[in-house]
């Protein structure tokens, strides 16, 4: 494979793995990371080292785990209950499986309103909540962008 071509697929992987950190079912941060595997790979790790694919990759596991905690972390942060942080989890898949793009935010607000709702809490408690897991969400999708623009500077870097 020409090296032209072998960067244009991994540079490929990288944009629509940018993309798919707010598109649901889009795996973006594992394909940006994909990008610069095959990458390093087929150049015999000499451009890209193996340490930087492992760091990249322990990177993308975390993100990966940052996608279920960041709204119930944020949830949390604004004093949600047990049942607020429980509907956020519920909420998010939920609203990822039933309205796709809109239920991955729309999802663990409803969620979190509905747990903290169950668990009696004021409506105004609920609201703070519920708004909570938005944010967390929101801080977690800023995160991955900042990850996913490491990793393309990083491989423009590296190949340049």
């Amino acid at each position: 494979m020409g090296t032209a071509l072998l960067t244009a697929i991994c540079s490929i992987l990288m944009v629509v793995g940018l993309i798919g950190v707010v598109v649901p079912f889009l795996p973006g941060v594992p394909l940006a990371w994909l990008g610069i595997f095959i990458y390093a790979l087929v150049t015999g790790f000499e451009k890209i080292s193996i340490a930087a694919t492992v760091t990249f990759f322990v990177v993308m596991v975390f993100t990966l785990s940052l996608d279920f905690l960041a709204p119930m972390l944020g949830a949390r942060k604004y004093q949600a209950s047990k049942w607020g942080v429980i509907g956020v989890f519920i909420g998010f898949i939920a609203g990822t499986l039933i309205l796709g793009i809109w239920g991955v935010v729309l999802g663990p607000f409803a969620g979190a309103m509905a747990g903290e709702l169950i668990a009696k809490r004021q409506p105004e408690r609920a609201l703070k909540s519920a708004i909570g897991a938005v944010l967390g969400f929101l801080a977690g999708t800023l995160f991955k962008i900042t990850v996913v623009l490491i990793m393309i500077g990083f491989f423009i870097v590296s190949i340049i």
